[in-house]
């Protein structure tokens, strides 16, 4: 994925964001120059959403959807899924001590240790 929006020149977008006027009215103050340059701006973080969406399955995009810029929808998707090996990990180590503590009775049946 940052392959992709590296190539499409938006990873900055997606890291660090942009900064956004903070009403209408401040936008309408805003010299021609700033006013091509925010509206180049936000066509290059819906790009980077788009990109992004492209990517993800339904469940996953509906954590993101009300996500207003690409950095809300990667910074979501990243303290989602960011702690997925280490939840892993400890999955793994628990199944691994159930396993070995796991031992037959010599008058069990293997229906019996099973259930």
């Amino acid at each position: 994925m940052r392959a992709l929006l590296g190539s499409q020149d938006v990873m900055d977008f997606v890291e660090d964001g942009y900064t956004e006027p903070v009403s209408k009215e401040a936008e309408g103050t805003m010299t021609e120059a700033q006013t091509t340059t925010l509206r180049v701006d936000r066509k290059k973080d819906c790009k980077a959403k788009s990109i992004i969406y492209q990517g993800l399955d339904e469940p996953t995009f509906e954590l993101i959807a009300s996500s207003k810029s690409s950095k809300e929808v990667w910074d979501t998707l990243h303290k989602t899924y960011k702690g997925a090996d280490k939840v892993k990990r400890i999955r793994l180590q628990t199944l691994r001590g159930e396993f070995e503590s796991l031992r037959m009775k010599s008058n069990e049946s293997i229906a019996e240790l099973y259930t």
